[in-house]
């Protein structure tokens, strides 16, 4: 593995037992580390051809996922994994730069680490 990117190449992700991901079935969205974790939250209402049950059961491999590498989940339903932010309530916090920064990392926008907190916001905007 790969472990500088955190990236599996075909041959690590071929190798993994079904239940590393969280829709083994579709081998789809790998839970071998933090950053990986991360991958599955934010796709999840990207993955296709999935019946609720499996949604279901994909929700619960990634909370326990979650639980073990550290990463906090807000979300208490499958449904509510994947949104994007513009689709939560105004109530919720404003993202922190640190989080605005790892999201930028995650989709690979370049001079992030020179960004202040608003060019973050806007260049992933822009990526949207």
């Amino acid at each position: 593995m790969a472990t500088r990117t955190n990236e599996l190449d075909a041959e690590d992700r071929n190798s993994l037992p079904e239940s590393a991901f969280a829709f083994p079935r579709e081998r789809k969205e790998p839970l071998t580390d933090t950053s990986h974790v991360r991958n599955a939250i934010a796709r999840f209402d990207q993955v296709r051809d999935v019946t609720d049950a499996e949604r279901e059961e994909a929700f619960r491999r990634i909370r326990k996922a979650a639980k073990k590498h550290g990463v906090q989940m807000t979300e208490t339903r499958w449904q509510e994994l994947g949104k994007p932010a513009a689709g939560r309530k105004s109530s919720d916090k404003p993202k922190s730069k640190a989080q605005l920064y790892s999201e930028a990392r995650n989709r690979g926008i370049e001079g992030r680490s020179r960004m202040t907190k608003d060019e973050l916001i806007r260049a992933l905007d822009k990526k949207r």
